[in-house]
């Protein structure tokens, strides 16, 4: 299964990866409208630790904590992907505690968001990898992990 890759050695923290990916989760098709003078909940984040910078997202794992700590049964893995249904989601919370990533959030209205790869709302390759300039997010298929 393909996933994103973060290349640390050409990430310069700009954040455009995140912006990418609120913009494109927003169901909106002008960028300025979508997040103009708004709180951006992106599905990846920059991390800055001691003078390096990398993305984090999902990285849809073999054998995934957050779905098996789901009460609710939200979380769930198909073809190697592990989605989200929002309507299921009571905002417990707890896959955001178990995630050994911190790639789980809560998306502002007290549910659990994260990155579903942009499959629903993409061409072909996820807006954050899209929109990097410097190459630092690939987005292919690697050995198992």
């Amino acid at each position: 299964m393909k996933r994103v890759y973060a290349d640390e050695k050409w990430c310069i923290g700009c954040h455009l990866c995140e912006y990418n990916c609120a913009f494109a989760n927003s169901g909106c098709d002008d960028m300025v409208k979508a997040l103009k003078d708004k709180e951006i909940r992106p599905r990846i984040c920059v991390e800055d630790r001691d003078k390096i910078t990398y993305a984090v997202s999902c990285r849809h794992c073999e054998d995934p904590i957050c779905v098996k700590s789901c009460i609710s049964g939200a979380l769930q893995k198909h073809d190697g992907m592990i989605t989200i249904d929002q309507d299921k989601c009571i905002g417990c919370l707890t896959c955001i505690l178990v995630c050994p990533y911190g790639a789980v959030s809560e998306n502002g209205t007290g549910v659990v968001q994260k990155c579903e790869l942009c499959l629903e709302n993409s061409c072909g390759e996820p807006a954050c990898v899209k929109g990097c300039p410097n190459r630092a997010l690939i987005y292919e298929e690697r050995g198992e992990s």
